[in-house]
C-alpha cells in the first residue's frame, strides 16, 4: 500500500525515511550536483546545516530532465522530425518507439513524467523534495550558518525549480495537480485524492511562483567555476514566457475540443467563451513576458552567436554555418540563458555523427536521420520556403544535379547528389549532412573549409553505416548537434556541451510570435526575425519576400506573418526538440503527424536508384487525444478523484 500511495500526486506520503533512502541513491555528473546527504537518517540531519542543506539543494536540481539524451528529450524524438533505425544498440528511445510510432498507450505510457516510468522523471516526487527544502530552509530556526542572502537565493532557486516541474508537467498533460504544499502522514483518504486543477488556475499559480523567485535570484552567475547552470533572474523570465506563450497558444486557448472537459464533479479544466478578446488578452501576457525576457536577457550579457575567429582559412558562408552550430554547441555561448549543467550532449553526438573516416567506426554511430520533411522545411538561399522561390525550381526534388567548383564549400565537386540538396540557406547546410555534402571538422589535415570530409551515403559506401541500427534511416544526418571539435576515433574523447535548454533566439521567435497575434506584422515582428536572419546570412523578411516569393504580400498580414515566423522556429530551432512541442501547442500535430515519413532509398549504390523517395513509415496521430499525455491506468485506480484525459 506504501508504494502505491507514493505515486499520489501529491508524493509526500512517505514520509521522512522514504525521502532519505531515495536521496541517497541518486548519482550527478557535475560538481554543483553532487548531491544528497550522506548517511543521514532523518530530515532534520539534512537541514542541520549549511553544507548538508546545500546537498538537499541539488537534489532538488537533480531532476531537471536530461534534454541532451535522446530519452530525456521528449520531443527529440516524439514527433517526425528525426527518424532512426528499429534496431538500436547504443541509445534508447522510448518515444520514438512509443509515441511516433503511434503506440503510446495508458497502461505503461513513454516519457511518463507524471510517476517516473517509461525513461521519464518522476516530477511530483521532484515538487515533494521541492516543498520539503522549503519547509525547512524558509524557517529561520534551521540551517542556523546560512548566510541570509544565500538563503533567499537558495529559496528562491527552489520556488524556480518547483515551478519549471509544473510547468514541464503542464506541457504534457494539461491540466495537472497543483501541489503547494506536502500533505502530512496523518492525511486522510479523502485528502489524498486530489484532483486536477484548470489549466487557467494551473498557468496562474506556475506564473506567481516564477515571480515569487524572481527577486532573490542573481542576474548573472559570478562564479563560473562551480555554478554555472544554476538559476537566473534571465532563465526565470525566459521560462514565464515559455509559459504565457504556452498559454496563449491554440491548443490551451480558447481550444473548444476541450469545452467538455471536466473533472468528476462538473468543474471545467479548459475555459471556452467563443470571445476574441480573451483569446488576444493572453496573447498580449505571452508578448509583454517574452519582451520582457529579451530585456532581462540582453542586460545580463545575452546575445546571439556568432563565429568570429576562424582557425584556419574559412569562407563568409562558413563562418555563418560557425555561428549555427556554435550557438547549440559552444558551451557556454553567449546566446545560451539556460544550459542544463545536468545534461551534458556526450551520446547524442555520437548517434547524430556519420563516419566520415576509417578512424570513426568506432564511435559515430549514424543513426539521427532528419527526414525529408525536416530537409524540405529550410529555405532557399533566397530566404523564402522552397515552394515559393520564383527565381528556383524545386519541383523535382530528387533530380540529380552535379556539384561544380563554386559550389565546394558544401559539396564534393563532381558529386552527384539530389537537386534539394543545392541551393539551400546557410542553416540548412549548419543543421544537415548529406550524400556528396561536406562536414567540418577541427581536426581536419587539410586547414581549408572546402577540404573537410565528405558524407558518401550510398550503399557501400563510408557513411552508409553497418548493421545493429548504426546508419541512417534517411539518407541525412544531423550535424546541428555535433560540435565542430568533437572526434570520434575509440581513443579520442569529445568536446561535450551542457544541453541549451533556452537560447535567445527562441527568447526572440517567441516575443515576434505572441506580438504578431496581438498587432500583427508591426515593426518589432519584423526586428527580432530579422535579427535572426542576419545572423543566418539571409536578407529581412520584407527584402526576401519582395525580390524572390511568389506571394510577395504574404508578410504584411496577420496571418501570413503567422506562417513566416512559424517557419523561422521550425528552422532555427530545428533538432533541438523544439517542433515536437510547437506542432502540439499549435494545433498542427493531426495535420503534420498524419503524414509518411520519407527518405531516400539507402539500400541502392546508384544514385538514380539511391535518390527516390521511399516511405520509412506511415505516422498515426488521433486528434484530440494525442495532443496530451496518457495518465497511467494505475493511478487512475488509485486516486478515484482523478480524470483520464480526453480520448484515452
Amino acid at each position: 500500500m506504501i508504494n502505491t500511495i507514493k505515486r499520489i500526486y501529491i508524493k509526500n506520503v512517505l514520509g521522512v525515511i522514504l525521502t532519505v533512502l531515495m536521496l541517497i541513491s541518486f548519482q550527478s555528473c557535475n560538481d554543483f550536483l553532487d548531491i544528497v546527504p550522506d548517511n543521514v537518517a532523518t530530515i532534520d540531519n539534512a537541514f542541520k546545516n549549511t553544507i548538508e542543506a546545500e546537498k538537499y539543494l541539488f537534489t532538488c536540481y537533480h531532476y531537471l530532465p536530461r534534454s541532451g539524451s535522446t530519452d530525456g528529450n521528449v520531443g527529440l524524438l516524439s514527433g517526425d522530425e528525426i527518424w532512426i533505425p528499429d534496431f538500436r544498440q547504443y541509445f534508447q528511445a522510448a518515444t520514438w518507439s512509443t509515441i511516433a510510432r503511434g503506440n503510446q498507450n495508458t497502461t505503461n505510457p513513454a516519457a511518463n513524467y507524471w510517476d517516473g516510468l517509461g525513461e521519464g522523471v518522476d516530477l511530483y516526487e521532484a515538487i515533494r523534495h521541492c516543498n520539503i527544502f522549503l519547509e525547512n530552509v524558509e524557517d529561520l530556526n534551521k540551517v542556523k550558518d546560512l548566510p541570509l542572502d544565500k538563503r533567499n537565493r537558495w529559496i528562491a532557486e527552489v520556488k524556480f525549480l518547483k515551478a519549471y516541474y509544473h510547468f514541464f508537467l503542464l506541457r504534457m498533460y494539461g491540466p495537472i495537480v497543483i501541489v503547494e504544499k506536502n500533505l502530512p502522514i496523518s492525511a486522510l483518504p479523502e485528502e489524498v485524492r486530489v484532483k486536477r486543477r484548470p489549466i487557467d488556475e494551473c498557468v496562474s499559480y506556475i506564473e506567481d511562483l516564477l515571480n515569487v523567485s524572481y527577486n532573490d535570484l542573481p542576474i548573472v552567475i559570478s562564479n563560473k567555476t562551480d555554478e554555472l547552470g544554476r538559476i537566473t533572474r534571465p532563465i526565470n523570465r525566459a521560462v514565464k514566457a515559455k509559459l504565457l506563450l504556452l498559454a496563449a497558444s491554440p491548443l490551451f486557448n480558447e481550444n473548444s475540443d476541450y469545452m467538455n472537459f471536466t473533472n468528476k464533479d462538473g468543474e471545467k479544466l479548459f475555459t471556452y467563451t467563443g470571445d476574441d478578446t480573451k483569446r488576444i488578452e493572453k496573447w498580449q501576457k505571452a508578448a509583454e513576458a517574452a519582451k520582457d525576457a529579451i530585456v532581462e536577457a540582453e542586460a545580463a550579457g545575452n546575445k546571439l552567436y556568432y563565429y568570429t575567429i576562424p582557425e584556419f582559412q574559412m569562407s563568409d558562408a562558413t563562418m555563418i554555418q560557425m555561428g549555427v552550430r556554435g550557438a547549440v554547441t559552444e558551451k557556454w555561448n553567449e546566446e545560451v540563458i539556460w544550459a542544463n549543467s545536468y545534461s551534458l550532449a556526450t551520446r547524442l553526438q555520437e548517434a547524430a555523427m556519420p563516419i566520415l573516416t576509417s578512424a570513426m567506426t568506432a564511435r559515430a554511430y549514424n543513426s539521427l536521420a532528419p527526414t525529408l520533411k525536416a530537409v524540405q522545411t529550410f529555405y532557399t538561399y533566397n530566404g523564402v520556403p522552397i515552394d515559393e522561390d520564383k527565381t528556383l525550381d524545386f519541383n523535382n526534388i530528387k533530380e540529380l544535379r552535379t556539384a561544380t567548383i563554386e559550389e565546394r564549400v558544401n559539396f564534393e565537386v563532381r558529386y552527384e547528389t539530389a537537386r534539394i540538396n543545392f541551393d539551400r540557406e546557410n542553416r540548412f547546410y549548419a543543421s544537415i549532412g548529406f550524400d556528396g555534402g561536406k562536414w567540418l571538422t577541427q581536426d581536419l589535415p587539410a586547414r581549408v573549409d572546402y577540404e573537410a570530409y565528405v558524407v558518401k551515403a550510398k550503399r557501400g559506401q563510408i557513411s552508409a553505416g553497418a548493421a545493429m541500427g548504426l546508419f541512417s534511416e534517411t539518407g541525412y544526418y544531423v550535424k546541428k548537434l555535433v560540435n565542430w571539435e568533437s572526434q570520434f576515433a575509440s581513443n579520442t574523447s569529445l568536446k561535450t556541451y551542457p544541453w541549451p535548454e533556452i537560447r535567445l533566439a527562441d527568447v526572440y521567435l517567441m516575443y515576434a510570435e505572441a506580438l504578431n497575434e496581438v498587432s500583427g506584422p508591426v515593426e518589432d515582428v519584423h526586428k527580432y526575425l530579422d535579427l535572426i536572419r542576419e545572423r543566418a546570412g539571409l536578407k529581412s523578411v520584407t527584402e526576401s519576400w519582395t525580390n524572390y516569393s511568389k506571394n510577395p504580400a504574404k508578410p504584411t498580414t496577420k496571418e501570413g506573418m503567422r506562417e513566416i515566423i512559424r517557419q523561422e522556429r521550425l528552422i532555427e530551432l530545428a533538432f533541438e526538440g523544439n517542433r515536437f512541442w510547437d506542432l502540439r501547442r499549435w494545433k498542427k500535430a493531426a495535420e503534420e503527424l498524419n503524414s509518411p515519413v520519407l527518405g531516400w532509398n539507402i539500400s541502392q549504390k546508384d544514385a538514380l536508384d539511391y535518390y527516390q523517395i521511399r516511405t520509412v513509415f506511415q505516422q498515426k496521430f488521433i486528434a484530440p487525444r494525442d495532443y496530451l499525455w496518457p495518465i497511467r491506468t494505475a493511478e487512475m485506480t488509485v486516486n478515484s478523484n482523478l480524470i483520464q484525459n480526453p480520448g484515452w
